[in-house]
């Protein structure tokens, strides 16, 4: 019996292993392979940060009131220095495309000079990183850590006119140093949470005792401030159950989207459950809120910061390569400064939405 053979239009037009599917080199396809995989590694980073944000919506941290640092200025500054950072790194962006556009007509002066100013804005970017990590690590105020790990921190009650919020208050400008003995907790003694790697700058106490001095300090929660007004024309009992509790609990009860402001008996209640305290954020504690913020702060920056340094060192090879002259001599030119330009416009881009959900949203 004869087997019934069929041709197809297709035959002849399929990829026949060629070094140029798509009409690209082999080494350009892997690097898009190689991207896509990133692409899917930092989705997916980015999404479990949304989920566990969107977990811990009413007391995740507000990111104007955590990057407010500018250099060599005090006071708040909020995203001022994260925008600048951005920028340094779009403009990055933009050499590195004008370099790659040199290297197609053979420009040899303009390849050196654009990757020069690449590898320039690639390491201020990381310095910047760097200086920005620091403050976030160090901290501002400082606060207290209850046995459920949710963070106290201090503000001032007293408002100047045009003071939309109360201002935050640094532990170091009331809490007062007692001559007790103090012993590093360890966590043998029975307590849930780790030991302490070493002891705290004040005792729980040395807060307490300059707290109870000042009758202008409250305490300030990690939660945030519902719309009380709606929540009170609620036809739901527990809505209106809800805007009853905050107003008694909280004299900033009207201001929605802040974070709440406990009454100075509800702040002396609340001091009372206060085990730590905590200044600055490590992967276990951090005065800034709930814990995650400062887990998904270190990774994915990290994680980002790192693709910006293996970038920069690539930069500095193929700049090095570039004035040695060897791409000149070879079958395909520049198009090793083209490869690595897909690489930084990817870390760019990534960026974006790393600035996105980090610091906007």
């Amino acid at each position: 019996m004869k087997a019934t053979v069929s041709n197809t239009d297709t035959e002849g037009k399929v990829w026949g292993g060629g070094n140029q599917p798509l009409k690209a080199s082999y080494g350009k396809l892997m690097m898009w392979f190689f991207l896509l995989s990133d692409a899917l590694t930092f989705s997916g980073f980015l999404a479990a940060y949304g989920f566990s944000r969107f977990k811990f919506i009413d007391s995740w941290p507000i990111a104007d009131e955590v990057y407010n640092h500018f250099p060599f200025f005090h006071g708040d500054h909020p995203m001022y220095f994260v925008a600048l950072m951005t920028f340094i790194l779009i403009a990055s962006s933009v050499t590195m495309v004008l370099a790659v556009d040199a290297g197609h007509h053979m420009n040899k002066a303009k390849v050196t000079f654009y990757m020069f100013l690449t590898i320039i804005g690639g390491a201020i970017f990381l310095g910047s990183q760097a200086w920005e990590w620091t403050n976030f690590i160090q901290g501002s105020y400082g606060a207290l850590e209850t046995k459920g790990g949710q963070i106290l921190q201090f503000v001032d009650t007293h408002m100047e006119e045009g003071d939309e919020k109360m201002h935050r208050v640094s532990v170091e400008d009331f809490a007062t140093a007692s001559h007790k003995e103090r012993v590093r907790h360890e966590s043998k003694e029975g307590l849930w949470f780790t030991s302490e790697a070493a002891l705290p700058t004040y005792s729980v106490q040395d807060v307490i005792t300059g707290f109870n001095t000042k009758e202008n300090l409250a305490v300030r929660t990690q939660e945030l401030m519902p719309n009380v007004a709606d929540l009170k024309t609620s036809e739901n009992p527990a809505d209106v159950a809800k805007a009853a509790r905050y107003e008694s609990l909280y004299m900033n009860a009207d201001k929605t989207g802040q974070k709440g402001v406990l009454t100075r008996a509800g702040s002396e209640k609340a001091l009372k459950d206060a085990v730590v305290y905590v200044k600055g954020a490590n992967l276990v504690h951090n005065e800034y809120g709930n814990r995650l913020f400062g887990d998904f702060f270190f990774f994915i920056t990290g994680f980002h910061g790192f693709h910006v340094f293996s970038g920069v060192i690539f930069n500095i090879i193929i700049f090095f390569n570039v004035i040695l002259g060897t791409y000149d001599r070879r079958k395909n030119n520049y198009e090793m400064v083209e490869k690595v330009g897909l690489y930084w416009h990817f870390v760019d881009l990534v960026w974006v939405f790393v600035f996105t959900f980090f610091y906007l949203v």
